[in-house]
């Protein structure tokens, strides 16, 4: 599993320093296109939650949650929820287009970002600094090439025939061929505060080698 555009999106958001609440903003980065490679295997990791669910009847119109659960009292119900995670990935990630902010002052943003960073939950940082670099690429995939992965990742393990073993999940590209791998996700962002998301189109490109026609940019 990987971070699709969606999560990017909002990755990059969050290191601009834009509001939730701010649509007009939060529209402008889907003008940007993204393509992401796992580098490494991850592990799964399960949590269980447990939530508290009150009864309309127990609590009509309560002003705060807190009012809620002691209208409720004892008949309050507990139910567990189920969230999924993956440990110790290693993701390389490419962004291109002509948006509202040059990709010069997003790789700063990502160096020096105005709020924190995560993927899902808030508990859940990226567990090390990303490496933005601004490089002239054919395609997504050569643009992923350009990525130095970190000394410590090499200490634990990690060989460059790594970067072939792993898919490139990408956006449609423009001057390259549809690969025969296409898959309809639920990754296009709506609205953040809604948190409506519609369908988007994934190629699943080869590492090793892609078909690609006139040259462009890539970050």
């Amino acid at each position: 599993m990987v971070p699709l555009r969606s999560a990017m999106l909002g990755l990059i958001g969050a290191a601009i320093g834009i509001e939730r609440s701010n649509t007009k903003r939060q529209q402008e980065l889907r003008s940007y296109s993204v393509a992401v490679q796992q580098f490494c295997r991850s592990s799964p990791l399960r949590d269980f939650h447990t939530v508290q669910t009150v009864p309309t009847a127990s609590a009509k119109r309560p002003q705060t949650r807190g009012q809620a659960l002691a209208l409720a009292g004892h008949k309050a119900n507990t139910i567990i929820t189920i969230r999924d995670y993956r440990c110790d990935v290693m993701i390389g990630a490419a962004l291109w287009g002509n948006g509202h902010w040059e990709l010069e002052a997003i790789a700063d943003s990502l160096r020096r970002p105005e709020f924190p960073l995560y993927f899902g939950r808030k508990s859940c940082p990226l567990a090390a600094p990303v490496n933005p670099l601004v490089c002239l690429a054919k395609d997504p995939t050569e643009a992923l090439k350009h990525i130095e992965v970190p000394e410590w990742q090499r200490f634990s393990g990690f060989h460059e025939r790594n970067r072939r073993r792993f898919p490139v999940h990408s956006d449609p590209v423009d001057d390259i061929d549809p690969p025969l791998m296409r898959e309809q996700v639920p990754g296009e962002p709506l609205d953040r505060q809604a948190w409506t998301f519609g369908e988007c189109t994934v190629w699943l490109l080869d590492a090793g080698h892609v078909d690609h026609g006139n040259d462009g940019d890539g970050s």
